[in-house]
């Protein structure tokens, strides 16, 4: 059974406009959370916000943000005059632009959401706008008000729906040629590539979402549900590092390649006993 939406409006494109419904497209839920207790009482502990000078706790009332301007100096604004600067676009996606899906750089985005049509009638003008983007290989930008901020989104055509992702903030996002210009214009060797593109073609194979999966929590479920029984649960034993090497230890990448393409089988054939 799909979740509830958690947000619902309108999807425009010029004159066409149709109601839709939109759901996060992933989902926490399902990760082990802890609360901290006290150990001697078993009762919950709980945070407050306290003055930092006179270390007494500060009511919801008298919170206020404040942005800073000097050393312990603040100008103080209200949830009224934040809001008032918002647009008013928390209930159209109006597509202000178009722009090919690949001069996007990954690195831009953030969270997927599902956008489904909000009704039967509704489907005929957003199959339309999903179509005509997925035929001209074009992604749609515009702007929404979601978990409380303004924020640039895309809506990407996929299979029958449209995924609308929000988008990084352009302050949030590093410029990586400050990164990467730093790397040298080291010569690569012909054979070497070759070699890597060969144990690259051995480890390819269809992606598959068993490989998101997390060791660490399906553990913390085992070792939760032993102490529900009131069992101890046995600790698995910790894969072992790899042995790091450096200096006069490190061996040729060529002869590091030609080890791999044996252990992946693309070197020498193995004789089968």
């Amino acid at each position: 059974m799909a979740p509830r939406s958690f947000w619902k409006g309108y999807l425009k494109l010029s004159l066409v406009t149709c109601p839709v419904a939109m759901t996060p497209a992933t989902t926490e839920n399902a990760k082990v959370r802890f609360h901290t207790l006290n150990r001697t009482t078993g009762n919950r502990v709980v945070s407050q916000y306290v003055d930092s000078v006179t270390g007494k706790a500060v009511s919801d009332k008298d919170e206020v943000k404040g942005y800073p301007r000097g050393e312990d100096e603040y100008v103080m604004l209200e949830d009224e005059e934040v809001e008032a600067v918002a647009l008013d676009t928390t209930r159209t996606i109006d597509i202000e632009m178009f722009v090919p899906k690949d001069t996007i750089g990954l690195i831009y985005y953030d969270k997927p959401h599902f956008l489904v049509p909000d009704d039967e009638v509704a489907e005929e003008a957003y199959s339309v706008i999903r179509d005509a983007m997925a035929e001209t290989g074009k992604v749609g930008i515009s702007r929404l008000v979601m978990y409380r901020r303004e924020r640039a989104v895309l809506l990407e055509a996929r299979d029958k729906g449209i995924i609308l992702w929000t988008l990084h903030y352009g302050d949030e996002v590093r410029d990586e040629a400050a990164y990467f210009e730093k790397i040298g214009n080291a010569k690569v060797d012909s054979k070497e590539l070759t070699m890597l593109k060969k144990v690259i073609e051995e480890k390819t194979a269809e992606w598959n979402p068993k490989l998101t999966e997390d060791p660490v929590q399906d553990r913390l479920l085992e070792i939760i549900e032993a102490k529900k029984k009131g069992r101890k649960a046995k600790p698995k034993k910790k894969a072992g590092a790899p042995e790091e090497k450096g200096g006069s230890n490190v061996i040729s990448i060529m002869d590091a390649l030609k080890k791999s393409l044996e252990s992946e089988g693309g070197g020498s054939k193995k004789t089968s006993k």
